[in-house]
């Protein structure tokens, strides 16, 4: 067991962002309440929830899922077993250049899941809440802020997209237009999805990505 922990220790310790599955903006749930707690520790915290996609935890965009080219450290899955399977099984079949650790919320265990992990070689946690875990550990780190930017299709149906960039850390409900991409500065430079790979290519000689980003939503 002590192996164990100080495996858990190290990798949170090393990882700078957390995927955390099913946060969304259901404020009973723990997963929403997650978020923030994870954030006040340091870490960069990426909710992802499919339906409330483009709405903010705490100033934090949620996500509507994994893209390709991301760095996946830890993954967090605050969903019934099922579910589960299902984003372990996306996971597993995903081109990795590291595996990233998977912790199981209470009641989001499933032993296919977990046996699966096993055979690959995956670190996997599944007999603790990883924010009790990481206050109980003292695991925290100095907080990095980054903007995020959203793209959303025009609310009058002109066919036209609208870009834009967010800096502060404002609560937003659920988006009035269809989302098209959501993401902070590191998934702008890393993201394969075809709006981030657009706006790279726009990048004047003389700015950096944050730069670029900015100009083209003024």
């Amino acid at each position: 067991m002590e192996e164990i922990v100080t495996r858990d220790n190290t990798l949170l310790n090393e990882a700078n962002s957390i995927h955390v599955f099913g946060a969304g903006l259901n404020k009973e749930r723990n997963a929403w309440h997650s978020i923030s707690k994870l954030s006040q520790m340091g870490f960069r915290v990426i909710p992802i929830h499919i339906r409330d996609a483009g709405a903010t935890i705490s100033g934090i965009p949620i996500r509507s899922g994994l893209e390709k080219g991301l760095r996946l450290e830890i993954i967090v899955l605050f969903l019934a077993p099922k579910r589960a399977r299902d984003v372990v099984r996306s996971l597993l079949l995903m081109e990795l250049e590291k595996h990233p650790m998977i912790w199981f919320q209470p009641g989001a265990e499933d032993d296919i899941s977990i046996s699966w992990l096993n055979d690959a070689g995956w670190p996997v946690r599944y007999d603790d809440c990883i924010v009790e875990y990481s206050e109980k550990n003292n695991i925290s780190k100095i907080p990095s802020l980054y903007p995020w930017f959203l793209q959303v299709q025009d609310i009058n149906g002109t066919g036209c997209s609208n870009w834009s960039v967010h800096d502060d850390m404002k609560d937003t409900g659920p988006l009035t237009s269809k989302l098209e991409w959501v993401g902070d500065l590191i998934d702008l430079e890393f993201s394969e999805h075809n709006i981030p790979t657009y706006i790279r290519s726009l990048k004047l000689q003389n700015e950096n990505l944050e730069q670029c980003a900015r100009r083209l939503a003024a």
